[in-house]
């Protein structure tokens, strides 16, 4: 089982950026599937989810209307569209599979950074 989060890199503010995160050893249509985000020092929090019965999303207040999750189930993939990056949106992101009340898989992380 395996998540591989790409797409990251420098942006300047207002810019967009597609995260994409890439599962093998399992079907992302049939998990909960989230992205997270860690900034230096702080603690790592919660950015948007998509459900894996329904599609239904959720999203962060901060992120809400810049940012939207998909799924591509032909490609096993999840994806994060980000616009209007802020300074703020700097962070490593993570992807997350959820299933049930114990199962989940985390990626290693791609780092954001938007600066001018």
């Amino acid at each position: 089982v395996q998540l591989v989060e790409s797409g990251g890199g420098l942006v300047q503010p207002g810019g967009s950026l597609r995260l994409s995160c890439a599962a093998s050893g399992f079907t992302v249509s049939s998990y909960d599937m989230s992205w997270y985000r860690q900034a230096p020092g702080k603690e790592r929090g919660f950015v948007a989810s998509i459900t894996a019965v329904g599609l239904n999303t959720n999203y962060a207040g901060t992120v809400k209307g810049r940012f939207t999750i998909s799924r591509d189930n032909a490609k096993n993939t999840v994806y994060l569209h980000m616009n209007g990056l802020k300074p703020e949106d700097t962070a490593v992101y993570y992807c997350k599979a959820r299933r049930g009340i114990s199962t989940n898989y985390w990626g290693q992380g791609t780092q954001v950074t938007v600066s001018s």
